[in-house]
């Protein structure tokens, strides 16, 4: 059985992507690039495709649904990049790698740390040898109310790990956890969390319901000062309503691994390129945003858990063995 794996990265990927091959009994195709019309024929006689987070629309399925892939794996837990309803009429399978929860709610933990103690400015007069503390005075977690939005895997983890901390937690997700209410954290309404959070952390997958659940009405009804952190998806804060909010003194800071448009731009080298994507320039110059580049997940084990399952997940399919990695 052939697997095609897209963005095979030669770093770190490459050498697990040939191990598991082996002991699965997998034939492999290893492209670095993203999938796109042009490298779409190096899937021809294999029924399973490996990605990451590239945009999979309906006409590049399409050309692959042609070449005889019946499977999509995404080496990640969000799907939002494929086209589930296109993949469904191809009479393609959707299907995700997890990985554990833990590196991506240190991170947020961290960008929360960070944001309330104003780290980016701290770092920033460090460097050019500035040591005043004029500007930088920041605050205790004890003294917060943080509203984590989502409450997965990885949104219980941050509530689990914060809880040390002494901060007030709050909770809000259409599917209440049994396991947050028995750890006493309270789940609110967003009109709630709006209004009683210094900080909110969003953990919640991207939706067609939850487009933009950050924007220019929810802001004005926060707290002035607020702070924001999201290691989920761009797409739940309106960009232009993030700016607005910071330049207007209502928002205090945020910790951002993620921003809408992102697609193409994160994960290759750009530092000649001139990019398009003007609201993460501006983001990027706030002394009170912290940016990185939608690699939160990034660590030894997430490596090894996504590599392996995705290929395990492929090999379950052709199979047609009980596929646990199956999302759509």
């Amino acid at each position: 059985m052939k697997v095609t794996v897209y963005n095979c990265r030669e770093f770190d990927e490459k050498e697990l992507f040939l191990q598991y091959a082996k002991e699965l009994g997998l034939e492999l195709v290893l492209c670095p690039d993203a999938p796109d019309m042009e490298n779409a024929s190096l899937a021809k006689g294999s029924e399973c495709i490996d990605i990451i987070t590239s945009k999979m629309p309906a006409e590049l399925l399409e050309v692959f649904a042609s070449y005889g892939v019946k499977y999509v794996t995404t080496r990640t837990i969000g799907f939002d990049h494929i086209d589930v309803t296109a993949a469904k009429k191809l009479g393609m399978t959707v299907a995700n790698a997890p990985y554990g929860p833990c590196g991506v709610a240190d991170y947020a933990v961290m960008l929360i740390l960070m944001t309330i103690r104003k780290m980016k400015r701290i770092l920033e007069r460090t460097n050019i040898q500035d040591y005043t503390l004029k500007g930088i005075q920041g605050r205790e977690l004890k003294d917060l109310t943080i509203g984590v939005i989502g409450t997965g895997r990885i949104g219980r983890t941050v509530l689990k790990d914060l809880s040390g901390f002494g901060c007030k937690l709050i909770a809000y997700d259409i599917y209440e956890s049994d396991e947050v209410k028995e750890s006493g954290v309270p789940y609110v309404t967003l009109e709630e969390m709006w209004q009683q959070a210094d900080v909110i952390s969003l953990h919640a997958p991207l939706t067609g319901d939850n487009f933009h659940l950050i924007d220019k009405e929810a802001i004005a009804k926060m707290k002035d000062g607020v702070m924001i952190v999201n290691t989920a998806r761009g797409g739940l804060i309106d960009s232009q309503a993030l700016i607005e909010g910071i330049e207007s003194g209502k928002i205090g800071g945020a910790g951002l691994d993620v921003v809408e448009n992102e697609f193409g731009l994160y994960y290759y080298d750009h530092k000649s390129d001139i990019l398009s994507n003007r609201d993460l320039a501006i983001l990027r110059g706030f002394p009170n945003v912290t940016v990185s580049h939608h690699m939160a997940f990034y660590t030894d084990e997430y490596v090894k858990t996504v590599v392996r399952d995705s290929l395990m997940g492929c090999k379950c399919f052709a199979e047609g063995k009980e596929n646990p990695w199956i999302c759509a």
